[in-house]
């Protein structure tokens, strides 16, 4: 039950305190796609170049995360939403802490990926589609998990017997079966250059 007896506190030192301080805007990029098409490659890559800049940055990688804070989450549609509802918040106290945060998950769904959207508020969320053919992204599958799913070893697993519903009107989208990561890495970085970096 939700108490009636919280307050919300407003700290002096604010996000623009600290944006002016990191030379940078605070954002959240929202990689999505399917398991294999390149989000965690392409977020941890991204930041690397970012860090090198000397930005202010923060990975939240799926995997990561289900290992800790979502631990007790399973894969049923409720709790992938609930996955997602905690990565929105935290990724917005990041957000408010200055940071460019990359959060790496599949996130299938149109209506969890809105709410992030709008908890977020939509100039902080940029959303970046990994596409990628399931054929290409079962290649790529080093864990064997498309097998064990087509098997029927694995439950509600996205892109077999769970719906993976693709961004309509995404900030980017990035076809990582067609282009090398360099060229990923420099589409995204030519689009925080005039959104994010500049400012």
């Amino acid at each position: 039950m939700k108490s009636s007896n919280v307050i919300y506190h407003q700290a002096s030192v604010t996000r623009q305190r600290r944006n002016k301080l990191n030379k940078h805007r605070s954002v959240v990029l929202w990689f999505t796609g399917l398991s294999g098409s390149g989000k965690s490659t392409l977020a941890h890559a991204l930041e690397e170049k970012l860090f090198q800049k000397g930005c202010r940055t923060f990975v939240l990688d799926g995997d990561n995360v289900r290992h800790g804070l979502n631990s007790n989450l399973d894969f049923s549609d409720a709790d992938r939403g609930e996955n997602i509802r905690r990565i929105s918040e935290v990724s917005k106290l990041m957000l408010e802490a200055g940071l460019i945060v990359m959060t790496a998950f599949i996130s299938p769904f149109t209506e969890d990926r809105n709410t992030a959207r709008n908890l977020i508020k939509n100039d902080n969320f940029i959303e970046i589609y990994c596409k990628a053919s399931i054929e290409t992204c079962e290649k790529r599958d080093v864990k064997g998990l498309y097998k064990k799913a087509r098997a029927g070893k694995i439950k509600n697993y996205t892109g077999i017997d769970s719906p993976y519903e693709a961004p309509v009107n995404p900030e980017l989208i990035i076809n990582t079966d067609k282009e090398s990561l360099d060229e990923s890495i420099s589409k995204i970085l030519s689009y925080l250059q005039e959104n994010i970096l500049k400012s």
